[in-house]
């Protein structure tokens, strides 16, 4: 019971001599030589704050960069085994040049023999350019830190240019379909196609965009609230303006 007493007041007495030194550092706020050198603290403070903010976004930014790079890394890779395995397994019924048939064939002909002339070969014709698909480009740091608090709310920076990702994966795929010839389409394309260019206005004419249902078609992403925040963010970032019409938003990229 003693101890017990004697552990209450080494409590109440240690409360006791916390509230003597609130007000004793309070009492030092208040006296006009201090005031200047707190508020100068309290700056330092919010300017290390801020600095700390830009070191986690830089630090989100470069995570997402080295995830970028490492799965191209994985892909150039299997690019890489890929050719070494068709190296190692060339077709035994294609013609094998040996040394000596290379060397004859570039010996010098024979005097005496009558030289023919070799006709010209005809040009290849140079191939098809492959046309250009635009695609978004990523929000920076110092896009992220100007969008307004009540736009971000718990959004972070990298989660907004995952979602960029997937709309540039769900654009690529659109506009490939419609760049490819109808003839070598499958039904499931031909649809696409057609409803791609039902979808087509006066306004989006000659530029890209992309439309929910080809957020649903071609990416896993999930047309809820936090979508429709991000896009609202990325339209403040100027990567996308809305053409409405006919009951359907088209997102065009800018």
């Amino acid at each position: 019971m003693a101890s017990d007493l004697e552990q209450l007041c080494s409590y109440v007495n240690e409360k006791i001599d916390n509230i003597k030194k609130i007000l004793s550092i309070r009492n030092l706020g208040q006296e006009p030589a201090l005031k200047t050198t707190l508020s100068k603290v309290g700056d330092e403070i919010i300017t290390i704050n801020e600095l700390l903010n830009k070191f986690e976004l830089e630090i989100q930014y470069q995570e997402q960069t080295n995830r970028s790079l490492k799965e191209l890394c994985d892909s150039l890779e299997g690019d890489f085994k890929a050719v070494e395995h068709l190296r190692e397994h060339i077709p035994s019924y294609l013609p094998q040049v040996t040394a000596a048939e290379s060397l004859t064939n570039r010996a010098d002909p024979d005097p005496t023999e009558p030289v023919s002339a070799e006709e010209p070969v005809p040009a290849k014709k140079p191939p098809k350019e492959q046309r250009v698909i635009k695609e978004m480009q990523f929000v920076t740091t110092d896009e992220f830190s100007g969008v307004p608090a009540y736009m971000k709310s718990r959004l972070t920076y990298c989660q907004i240019n995952d979602v960029i990702k997937e709309i540039n994966k769900a654009v690529v795929s659109k506009y490939k379909i419609m760049h490819q010839p109808k003839a070598s389409m499958t039904s499931v394309k031909r649809n696409h196609y057609q409803r791609f260019i039902n979808e087509e206005t006066k306004d989006t004419k000659g530029r890209y965009f992309f439309v929910e249902a080809d957020l649903k078609d071609f990416t896993n992403l999930k047309t809820d609230k936090r979508l429709y925040a991000i896009l609202n963010i990325l339209r403040h970032c100027q990567r996308l303006s809305e053409v409405r019409g006919g009951g359907l938003t088209r997102y065009v990229l800018t």
